[in-house]
């Protein structure tokens, strides 16, 4: 049973339990699964009632913030209470074509070559961490919703604008793996 928490959890498992948080949110509480939002949350909470667009009922909105508290709880759990280090399935080819573009490291869950303070400082990891990190950022709230709210509770709902966005974030990952990313990091 140690070996089960001890790896990454397979598609058919993991996949059903984020799957069923949708109906469970939606038929309990009349909720819907997202949690992008939560930053606008905790500005209204540091700032409160200077910007009209910071002024609502942040407790109505507490469930969402006590959902991220469990994510980073958990995520905290599994590095502390998960001994060694925990592998993430990689195919053989995106290793070949990653190691194509300088990445020899796949030790843990991210590449160290992208994401370590050497590489954050460099111009190269500032434009991939910061400059990416801002325009996820800007496209969330643009889009009115995070990748997984977007991919998960839209589509789920039927949602045009969701299949919208859920496209384009797949054209803007198409482009960014096959153009910009091969830019970056030669």
């Amino acid at each position: 049973m140690a070996e089960f928490f001890n790896t990454t959890w397979p598609w058919y498992v993991a996949g059903p339990l984020i799957g069923l948080m949708v109906p469970a949110l939606l038929l309990f509480d009349n909720r819907q699964f997202g949690i992008s939002s939560t930053l606008r949350d905790f500005c209204a909470f540091v700032r409160p009632g200077s910007l009209e667009y910071f002024q609502y009922n942040l407790k109505d909105q507490i469930w969402r913030n006590v959902l991220v508290l469990g994510v980073l709880l958990g995520g905290f759990l599994a590095v502390v209470l998960v001994p060694g280090p925990v592998r993430t399935g990689i195919s053989p080819a995106t290793v070949r074509d990653l190691q194509e573009l300088g990445i020899r490291d796949f030790t843990g869950f991210v590449p160290a070559e992208i994401f370590s303070w050497k590489s954050l400082l460099s111009l190269n990891g500032f434009l991939f961490v910061v400059a990416g990190g801002f325009l996820i950022g800007f496209g969330t709230r643009w889009a009115d919703g995070c990748t997984a709210g977007h991919a998960i509770t839209g589509l789920s709902l039927l949602s045009p604008a969701s299949l919208i966005a859920v496209i384009g974030f797949f054209i803007g990952g198409l482009v960014t793996t096959h153009f910009l990313f091969p830019l970056i990091l030669k």
